[in-house]
Formats: structure tokens, sequence, C-alpha cells
């Protein structure tokens, strides 16, 4: 069983906890079986777990758990040249980079992030001192995540439709389908240049940028070990 089916488990609509019906299932588990065998995982797999729960929103303190683990991992195998960059502040910047990396992994067409551009505070101040509007969160503060194809992922290809005479549809090329952009880099670019504000652009893409998309790739890689794992406990 995936761990995706294990989900129908904290919020089910039918009585079925498996990945196939009833009628044609032999080995159809309780929910007992599934609070067991998730256990079992997560003593194999506890940062996989703990991140997939997480980012389904089974549970905050999944997600608190998944950002803790991902952030002593961060501490752990940061590269010499961002140590040497962060200093005494590295501890607080694997902290920053560990939760905008499990944010953009457990992003949805539903979830926000922090305006780059006012840093969260909804206003900018211009050369001249003046207070006003930042217009790429309209003062919000926080920017929507859903694409423009409103997160269906499917947009209409208007010239296919055109010469056809009929709608025809295609995947959203701007969120490669997902129905959800991605969290930019620069998102945490910004937030790393408040502890460190002499911290480059130029130093930043080449030695920060590539660890904190790793980052984002071990939350992956958890997750496929953890749900290996479960369908191991439960096949």
């Amino acid at each position: 069983m995936k761990l995706e089916a294990a989900i129908k488990h904290f919020s089910p609509k039918s009585q079925i906890i498996n990945d196939s019906p009833r009628s044609t299932s032999s080995n159809t588990l309780t929910s007992s079986d599934i609070a067991a065998a998730l256990g079992i995982a997560e003593a194999q797999a506890s940062f996989g777990i703990s991140a997939y729960l997480g980012k389904h929103g089974v549970s905050n303190e999944d997600r608190i758990r998944a950002v803790a683990q991902l952030t002593q991992y961060a501490k752990q195998q940061a590269p010499k040249h961002v140590g040497k960059a962060a200093g005494k502040r590295l501890a607080q910047c694997m902290a920053i980079l560990a939760k905008l990396a499990y944010t953009e992994y457990s992003g949805s067409a539903a979830s926000t992030y922090t305006c780059s551009d006012c840093r969260g505070g909804g206003f900018l101040i211009d050369n001249e001192g003046m207070k006003r509007l930042c217009k790429p969160c309209n003062g919000k503060g926080s920017v929507s995540n859903r694409c423009r194809c409103n997160g269906t992922g499917k947009v209409l290809d208007r010239e296919k439709t055109k010469t056809n005479g009929y709608l025809v549809i295609k995947v959203c090329k701007r969120c490669a389908g997902r129905g959800y952009k991605r969290v930019p880099a620069s998102v945490a670019y910004a937030a790393i240049s408040v502890l460190l504000p002499k911290l480059t652009q130029s130093t930043w893409s080449r030695n920060w940028k590539p660890f904190y998309e790793s980052l984002v790739t071990k939350c992956y890689v958890e997750e496929s070990k953890a749900n290996t794992v479960f369908n191991e406990i439960t096949a």
C-alpha cells in the first residue's frame, strides 16, 4: 500500500482503507492496522513519514518535526563556504533554509509565501523616503502560490481550439501541470540576507542556492524511502 492510500485513514470517506475496492481486495486493512504500520514505518523512516504527513496536513506536529529534522541535516551538511559565510549565525540560517525548503516541498495551489519584494511588510520605501504599497503582493505581505491556470494545471490551447473548432486543453507551461508556482529561491535569499546583509547575490547563487535546492530534494528522497518502507510493511 502506498502512503497516499494511508491518508484516507485520517479522513475516511468510506470504510475502505486500501488501494482497491473491497469487492476486489483480499487484504483490506483496518484503521488499527494502518496506525500500527505507520508507527513501524516511522521507526525506520522517521523523516520521510513526518515530511509526508505534515505535507498533507495530517498534523502540525509532523510538520514541525520534519522541519526540525531537515534543519539538523542542513547544519550537518552545510558546505564549507556556506558555513564560513554564516559564521555564528549558521544555526539560524539553516533553520530558515530548512523551513523554506520544506515549504517548497509541501507547496500547493492553496499555499502562500512571503513576498520577496517587501519581505512580508506589505510596503516599500522609495528613494525619497516615502512609504508606498508593495505592488507584487498588493500590501498583503504574502503572495499566492496558485498559478494563473487557477490551480488546475491545465489551460486552453487557443491555437488548436481555433483550428479544430472545438475546445482543446493542454498542460499549463507556467507550472508544468502542478497547479502552483514554485517558491522562488529569491525568497530564501531575501530571508537569509536579513541575517547576513553582506551576502551578495553572486555568492548566494554560487554557494547557497544549490545547497538550498538540495534540501528540497532531500525531502522528496526521504518521502520516497518512507513510501517504500510503508509499502513493504503493508504488502
